[in-house]
């Protein structure tokens, strides 16, 4: 009887060890997925454009492809990836962190470029290109899932740096819940961002009250206006986190003045208002700092991509299509 209750006391050992590791992966994926807002952010503004031209029937499908897509990349290539570079490369992480960092600098400030100077853009996917519907919705979804890995890569590496140092087993686990619950968060909201239009039509056209057809009305007109919304969050999101990422990779590699003008000057701003808002405007000075500098970061890198990077990925690509 006595080794019976052993043993039972030993299961409930293991299960409290259990329980409590279970806790630890969840409180750090919440708190890395927090770290990789920005991204998400954009990864949510960036996916509806994909699904322009499509039937109603085929905008939940199509999403639902480039969601598995979104799967694919995180659980079975970036995670990996992640864990060697956790294991073996570690210095390797802050480097490729402000390549990421680069990366969204580049993409945010090209999106209030192409604001500033309208003109064609070449690699915007034609609506009235030739071929089957089967087909382009293969292209659209191929491109939107290649978007989807930059952007994926980037929150992987982002929730790795966040990720305190533990066994490998704690921080595969902790990454594939961080990359679960972003892809579901991500195009769950890209779902009822695409629908939502539907819905308010459907409310307006058949709603049994007064009320219900209003807010369909309202839901329909405000939903272009919450589209441009969105890609203003999206792009500020981008500026903000990348030069943050580059601020904090400065700092890795010991480099951290910057980031100690930038601390400095936000407490400055928050000992000018009252207490009770001095923690809001702190962060917001800081993300407003941070956010500059990954404007400039971002114009300076305009044109090395496209005088540079595109001409030589241009080649590279005209290569192997000849192959």
């Amino acid at each position: 009887m006595s080794g019976l209750l052993a043993l039972l006391d030993d299961v409930a050992g293991i299960a409290k060890v259990a329980a409590a590791s279970v806790d630890d992966v969840a409180a750090q994926a919440l708190k890395a997925g927090s770290k990789a807002a920005g991204a998400v952010i954009d990864d949510a503004a960036v996916t509806p454009k994909y699904l322009h031209g499509f039937s109603a029937a085929r905008e939940l499908p199509v999403i639902w492809k480039i969601a598995k897509g979104s799967f694919k990349n995180k659980l079975l290539f970036l995670l990996p990836a992640a864990l060697l570079l956790s294991s073996f490369a570690p210095w390797a992480i802050a480097p490729l962190l402000m390549l990421g960092g680069g990366y969204l600098c580049f993409e945010g400030a090209e999106k209030i470029y192409h604001l500033l100077v309208p003109h064609d853009d070449t690699h915007v996917f034609k609506e009235d290109a030739p071929g089957d519907p089967a087909h382009l919705e293969e292209q659209k979804a191929a491109g939107a899932i290649k978007t989807d890995f930059i952007l994926s890569a980037e929150i992987m590496t982002i929730a790795l740096a966040a990720i305190p140092p533990s066994n490998i087993w704690m921080e595969a686990a902790t990454l594939a819940l961080v990359g679960i619950g972003i892809t579901v968060a991500v195009y769950g909201a890209v779902a009822l961002i695409v629908k939502a239009d539907d819905v308010g039509l459907y409310a307006a056209q058949n709603g049994n009250f007064a009320l219900t057809r209003a807010l369909g009305r309202g839901l329909v007109r405000a939903m272009p206006g919450f589209m441009k919304l969105l890609t203003i969050v999206g792009t500020a999101a981008m500026l903000w986190v990348g030069g943050s990422i580059i601020v904090h990779g400065l700092e890795e590699m010991g480099y951290g003045w910057l980031g100690h003008h930038i601390h400095d000057w936000a407490y400055a701003v928050g000992h000018m208002v009252p207490e009770a808002w001095a923690g809001f405007v702190k962060w917001f000075a800081t993300a407003t700092m941070d956010g500059i500098l990954g404007l400039a970061i971002g114009f300076a890198l305009i044109p090395v991509a496209t005088k540079v990077l595109a001409p030589i990925a241009g080649a590279i690509t005209s290569v192997f299509k000849r192959g």
